[in-house]
């Protein structure tokens, strides 16, 4: 595995016309069940397929819920054969609930823009984002997320602590990013997160050594989203 250290810090303004709408669906104890976030979803691709407005950001956190992207193999499913919801997202296997900030960006790609594209660029926005916090972000070549690399006392093993799995239909966006801020991380256990074998799961508390929980990573995520919006956002 190749990694890649953290970009520097952007400084780009979150001010800019036609911006996405950023809406807050839901914190803690106002808890999203997933097949509400999926309404709010569909809700926002069909006002942008209109042309009422210019996309929605919907940040919010899940009740507990397990979920499979496309690429997910029934092996890596909870071993307690808890349900699982399949979604139409990338990715494979994993974990929404309280404690973790799940954004979904449904905007419409720009044209010269791809959904690979669109998802570096979401990875170096939870970067700057867990620089704020004092946590160092990273990349590993070949997987998608942000991943913090071994060093004591922290991880024995690359962990990742944000993930990214999104679906591109039409050049409208949908699904997202998690980031695991205070959340309980033993549901991990349960299934082969993304489907890695050899690598482990964090959360910005654990890494900051103090509780962040995701109204507290909220704004600075959304100040690092804002240059992602403008560039990506038709």
């Amino acid at each position: 595995m190749r990694f890649h250290p953290a970009p520097s810090r952007s400084t780009a303004s979150p001010e800019f016309s036609a911006a996405p709408s950023f809406v807050v669906a839901g914190l803690s104890p106002n808890l999203v069940t997933y097949s509400a976030g999926l309404a709010l979803q569909q809700e926002a691709a069909a006002r942008l397929e209109a042309g009422v407005d210019t996309g929605t950001v919907l940040a919010l956190e899940h009740e507990p819920v397990f979920t499979a992207g496309r690429r997910a193999e029934r092996n890596e499913y909870p071993s307690d054969g808890t349900p699982v919801v399949p979604v139409n997202r990338g990715g494979r296997v994993t974990w929404h609930g309280p404690g973790q900030l799940v954004v979904y960006p449904v905007i419409r790609l720009t044209h010269g823009f791809g959904g690979a594209d669109l998802v570096h660029a979401l990875e170096r926005a939870l970067i700057a984002t867990a620089a704020e916090f004092g946590v160092s972000g990273n990349l590993i070549e070949g997987r998608t997320g942000v991943w913090a690399l071994p060093a004591a006392p922290g991880p024995l093993v690359p962990a990742k602590f944000a993930q990214i799995g999104i679906h591109v239909g039409r050049r409208i966006v949908s699904h997202g990013l998690a980031l695991n801020c205070n959340n309980d991380l033993s549901p991990f256990d349960t299934f082969t997160p993304c489907g890695i074998t050899d690598a482990g799961v964090a959360s910005l508390t654990q890494l900051a050594g103090r509780t962040i929980t995701p109204a507290d990573a909220l704004p600075a995520l959304q100040v690092h989203l804002a240059p992602v919006l403008e560039r990506f956002a038709a």
